[in-house]
C-alpha cells in the first residue's frame, strides 16, 4: 500500500478569469521514501503540496493517504487526518514566541487530550525533543534559541504526533548552509532509522540531493521523476565541513 496516491489531480481556482494550477498531477510514494519537490514558482509544487496535506481539496482527481480516500472528505473529516497522519514543518518555524520548546511541541496533541492523558502528552513532547537532539532545552522559548534549534523544534512538533507522513515546505530556507546541512542530517535519519516517509518541498538544488527521489514540477504538470544516483549524505557533508574549519 502506498502512502501517497494521487491520480490525475487538477486544481483550477476560480475569479474573473480561472487559473489553472493543477493538470492532471499523478504521484505514488511508497512507505519510507524520502522525496523533494522542485520547481519554479507558479509550477504547481505548492498546490500539489496542499492537496497532498490535506489543506485543501482538488478539483477533480482521487487522492488516497494511507490507503484511504480523502478528496471528497469534508472540511473537519480533512483536519482530523491532517492531525492524525500528517506533520507538516515550514519555512517559517511557526513557534509560539512566549512558549517554552516543550509547549510549543505539546500544540498537535491538545486536538487529542481526551484520548492522550497529560502525562502521556510530556512524555511524548519530550522524546520528540530529545530525537531532534534538543532534550535539553525543553524549557527554552523560541527567542533563546537559534534558527536551526527553531527548526529543530519544529520537526519535533511534527514528529510527537507519530505521523505517517512529514511535509517539509522549505524547511532550510532561512537557515546558513552549516545549519541547513544539520536539519537535513535529522530528516535522513528518521527517515532511514524510523522509516518516516518525508515529502519536501526545495528550491536548492543541493538540498534536493539528501532525497532518495526528486520529482519537478513546470507549468502544473510532473516534467521528470527520478531517483537520486548520487545522493548526499549528510553526516559525511558535516564531517568534511568540520574538517575544513581545523
Amino acid at each position: 500500500m502506498y502512502v501517497i496516491e494521487a491520480n490525475d489531480l487538477t486544481r483550477v481556482y476560480a475569479g474573473e478569469v480561472a487559473v489553472t494550477a493543477l493538470k492532471g498531477v499523478s504521484l505514488k510514494i511508497e512507505p519510507g521514501d524520502f522525496v523533494a519537490i522542485m520547481g519554479p514558482s507558479g509550477s504547481g509544487k505548492s498546490t500539489t503540496m496542499n492537496l497532498l496535506g490535506c489543506l485543501d481539496r482538488p478539483t477533480t482527481g482521487s487522492y488516497r493517504l494511507d490507503g484511504i480516500e480523502v478528496s471528497g472528505m469534508s472540511a473537519d473529516e480533512l483536519a482530523e487526518v491532517r492531525n492524525l497522519k500528517i506533520g507538516f514543518v515550514f519555512q517559517g518555524f511557526n513557534l509560539l514566541a512566549r512558549t517554552t520548546a516543550l509547549e510549543n511541541v505539546e500544540l498537535p496533541l491538545l486536538y487529542r487530550e481526551k484520548e492522550i492523558p497529560s502525562k502521556e502528552r510530556k512524555v511524548r513532547c519530550k522524546q520528540s525533543l530529545e530525537a531532534v537532539g534538543l532534550g535539553h532545552r525543553l524549557d527554552h522559548v523560541p527567542t533563546q534559541l537559534s534558527g536551526g534549534e527553531q527548526q529543530r523544534v519544529a520537526i519535533a512538533r511534527a514528529l510527537v504526533t507519530q505521523p505517517t507522513l512529514v511535509l517539509a515546505d522549505e524547511p532550510t530556507g532561512n537557515l546558513d548552509s552549516r545549519t541547513s546541512v544539520e536539519v537535513m542530517r535529522i530528516f535522513q535519519r528518521l527517515n532511514q532509522r524510523d522509516n518516516i516517509t518525508i515529502l519536501l518541498v526545495t528550491h536548492e538544488s543541493d538540498i534536493a540531493q539528501y532525497a532518495k527521489r526528486i520529482v519537478t514540477f513546470r507549468d502544473g504538470r510532473i516534467r521528470s521523476d527520478e531517483r537520486v544516483e548520487d545522493r548526499l549524505d549528510a553526516d559525511s557533508v558535516l564531517s568534511n565541513l568540520a574538517g575544513e574549519d581545523e
